[in-house]
């Protein structure tokens, strides 16, 4: 308690109440080229039809990518998503088709709304890519409704707002339609995208329940499809200049409707450089929590690099398929070609590799693509985690089915599964009657420890991630006998708990005068030391019938065979 100078009382709390938090071990994250949405942001989808609405539909230049996102969300809602760009060539569609690069939100209100009218002929597409070609835009006021081609879609002329008219102003409102001009986004040419009807030229209007209506914010705020960029020439000359305060004056008329089709989008060609850029926004694990790092088609260099973040996080596992010419059309070279691929990478228990890839309908371009299984092995493992837990398998029958598989490039065999299982490979195997399973449940660790299976792996990840945030709240208290108490009495329940939900056999905490001697003490260091027997998942059954005569007892070959 606090030193008193006089006779009181002093009343405090202290809480003893804290306990290890449960913590994330499904979310997924992935990074690769998409024709739409966001740039140099991690965006999170729940769902396949959210993927589609933030980053647009598969194309023949992203589908490997696209689909192994779409896999995963098939067995879970949640996955972080960064958009792997070119910097260099990657740009925006805009009215004008000059070359914009518009990676997102800030980047817009930061860098692109400070142009002189008429800049970019007033539009952008919303997001870099060659579908912002198949936008338009046109707006009309009151002086162009009557000829505007558009004026059906709206129930009457746009005029004088509320909020103008108590400011003494006049002829503010504006209508502004956004149209599908080649179909792209809605599958029919000149469907009507977005409609903002009774917006304002005034930069301080407010609609009737007080929100913004100047429309460079009502676009900014509602506009899936463009962004603002300048506001148009062609207007009269006298008047209120546009994005002027509401004041006792008229706002310049229009002299003409304005319409404009955008253009200039380009993909850009993702190297494999940037789609390990898009990666970096996941790195490190104090700006963003993920489990689940999905590789989709991913080469060599990218799987290194993404080893090399999961083990500085320690807090993630990475998820790989061997290179699509080692398994596709490769008949007979399979097992020596996914064994070459595995050597590129690094021995680690941060990393899980398959053996395939699958085939699988593309409903949006009613096409078969080839696409690789990590996104779907991935998958398993944050259903395991919803059905289970995380230190369970993901592999077999029980939990390793894996969903919309029309074929395998191939389907290994005994012999095969042998050669791939030593190298730390897990297969995937199609079983008659029984569907295409994961028949493995190895990491990347090349030597023999509990860390070469990926329940013990993700099991020591929650363990170390719970109770490290557990553990924070006994910093910069005293290192002593009632401080190491209480942390041994925070820890021993949780682990007791995972013990009776079958991920550990055993364990035991050590945090006392043994290994907070003196000298650690006066470093200022804090020791718990946590002994774990992790459980074994069941690799190789071994069944024994053994024939027995009738006048034989069973005492009497029981055990000895």
């Amino acid at each position: 308690m606090a030193f008193q100078l006089s006779p009181g009382v002093n009343v405090s709390e202290i809480d003893l109440t804290t306990i290890v938090p449960s913590v994330a071990t499904s979310i997924g994250a992935f990074a690769g080229p998409f024709a739409w949405g966001p740039i140099g942001e991690i965006i999170t989808i729940s769902d396949e039809v959210r993927l589609v609405d933030s980053f647009g539909k598969p194309d023949s230049n992203n589908y490997e990518y696209w689909f192994s996102a779409a896999n995963f969300l098939a067995y879970s809602s949640n996955l972080k998503i960064v958009r792997a760009y070119n910097s260099t060539t990657t740009r925006n569609a805009t009215a004008n088709g000059t070359a914009v690069l518009i990676k997102n939100n800030d980047d817009w209100l930061d860098n692109h709304t400070g142009y002189a009218d008429g800049s970019y002929n007033g539009f952008a597409a919303r997001y870099a890519g060659e579908i912002g070609n198949s936008l338009k835009v046109s707006m009309a006021d009151a002086n162009t409704y009557s000829t505007w081609a558009y004026s059906t879609q709206f129930t009457t002329t746009p005029g004088t707002s509320t909020y103008v008219s108590n400011k003494g102003g006049a002829n503010d409102e504006i209508h502004i339609v956004v149209v599908d001009e080649d179909g792209l986004f809605s599958g029919t040419r000149g469907t009507i995208l977005e409609k903002f009807p009774f917006a304002s030229k005034a930069s301080d209007a407010k609609d009737d329940s007080g929100n913004t209506n100047y429309y460079k914010n009502v676009i900014r705020n509602k506009s899936k499809y463009i962004h603002w960029v300048s506001h148009t020439t062609t207007v009269a000359a006298s008047g209120t200049a546009w994005g002027s305060a509401a004041n006792a004056t008229s706002f310049k008329s229009m002299t003409a409707n304005v319409t404009v089709s955008l253009s200039g989008g380009v993909d850009g060609t993702v190297s494999t450089a940037n789609v390990i850029s898009g990666y970096d926004y996941f790195d490190p694990s104090e700006s963003v929590d993920i489990s689940l790092v999905i590789g989709g088609p991913a080469t060599a260099t990218v799987g290194v690099d993404l080893i090399s973040m999961a083990e500085t996080r320690k807090d993630c596992v990475v998820f790989l398929s061997p290179l699509k010419t080692n398994v596709v059309d490769n008949a007979g070279n399979e097992t020596t070609d996914i064994k070459t691929f595995r050597d590129t990478l690094t021995s680690t228990s941060y990393a899980v590799l398959d053996s395939n890839w699958k085939y699988q309908y593309d409903k949006y371009n009613d096409v078969y693509r080839w696409v690789p299984l990590n996104g779907d092995i991935a998958g398993l493992c944050a259903r395991t985690d919803n059905d289970r837990d995380p230190w369970f398998s993901p592999g077999g029958l029980n939990r390793g089915v894996i969903k919309n598989v029309i074929k395998l490039a191939w389907n290994p065999t005994k012999t095969n599964r042998d050669d791939l299982y030593i190298k730390g490979i897990n297969p995937i195997v199609t079983f008659q009657g029984e569907g295409t399973v994961l028949f493995g449940d190895k990491t990347l660790l090349s030597k023999p420890s509990a860390f070469d299976r990926i329940n013990v792996r993700r099991l020591f990840i929650v363990l170390e991630k719970a109770i490290a945030r557990a553990a924070r709240f006994s910093m910069f208290e005293f290192n002593d006998q009632f401080t190491r108490a209480q942390f041994v009495a925070l820890v021993e329940p949780f682990l007791r708990d995972v013990q009776g939900r079958r991920g550990i056999t055993d364990f035991r905490v050590v945090c006392d005068e043994t290994n907070n001697t003196g000298e650690v003490i006066d470093r200022n260091e804090f020791i718990g030391d946590i002994y774990i027997k992790p459980a074994r998942s069941i690799n190789f059954i071994q069944l024994n019938f053994v024939a027995v005569r009738t006048g034989v007892s069973f005492d009497e070959v029981v055990g000895k065979f």
